[in-house]
Parts: structure tokens; sequence; C-alpha cells
């Protein structure tokens, strides 16, 4: 999944700092401890995860997810793209509240069989839109 980000300044001292671990475990190179995530790459990350997410991975949370890996398993074309749209804004919008959603928008490529989505979202107390493009593939 690759990830563009255009902002032009991230939050740094704003009124709140989201902090959050890397979920590959990359170790600091000179602290020797796990990297953490801040402000904008915190939340984008937690925007993925939630994309990602099926129903029922998490423990004692199954009700959180999106749903879309059925979806990936349909026909590749413009009804499941809108509803993979569906599917992504209702996510992000019952579970992640510091994000204020501004589009979404899935397009189906038949010939290479996947989706590219992309989602653009303001961060509460940023004024700057934050834009993430990635693809969505089924895997066997």
């Amino acid at each position: 999944m690759s990830t563009t980000i255009t902002s032009s300044n991230p939050i740094i001292n704003g009124e709140r700092v989201f902090k959050d671990l890397d979920l590959n475990f990359t170790a600091h190179p000179i602290k020797k401890d796990i990297v953490k995530h801040t402000n904008e790459y915190a939340v984008i990350n937690s925007v993925k995860n939630l994309i990602l997410t099926n129903y029922y991975e998490r423990p004692f949370r199954p009700e959180i997810g999106s749903g879309i890996s059925n979806l990936l398993f349909e026909n590749v074309d413009p009804l499941i793209s809108s509803r993979l749209e569906r599917a992504i804004e209702e996510t992000i919008l019952n579970y992640e509240p510091r994000v204020s959603l501004s589009l979404v928008n899935a397009t189906a490529y038949p010939d290479e069989n996947r989706y590219s989505v992309t989602l653009t979202f303001f961060i509460i107390n940023n004024p700057n839109p934050i834009t993430i493009d990635f693809f969505l593939e089924r895997i066997r």
C-alpha cells in the first residue's frame, strides 16, 4: 500500500498531540526502542488500519471493521466501487473521531483486478487537508 501525504505543515505544537506505535515494530536506530508515530502519521495509520480490518479481527471489539475484503472477491466494476466507498466512509465516520472526512473515491481497474482509493480528510484542529492514495486488491 503506497501512501501520498499532501499537507503544508504538520501539527507540531497543536492543542492535542496524537501518538501511536509503529505496527511494524521497527526499532529506532539510536534508542533501540519501538518507533512511535505522532500527529498526522498516527491518524493516517489509524485510518488505514480501520479500513483494512475485517469484522471479528479485534478481540473484544468484533464490530470494528470495514468488511471490504468480502467486496474484493466480487467482480471489479463501478457498482462494487460505490459499495467500497460507502463501507470506507461508514467505518471512518463511526470509529475515527479525530477525522472529518471530505472525499472518498474508489476507481475500478478491471484489467488489473484492483481498485484505486483516494481519501481526503481533515484532522481536528488542523485546517490542512490530508490525501491518502492506495490500492485495494484481493490476496488469495
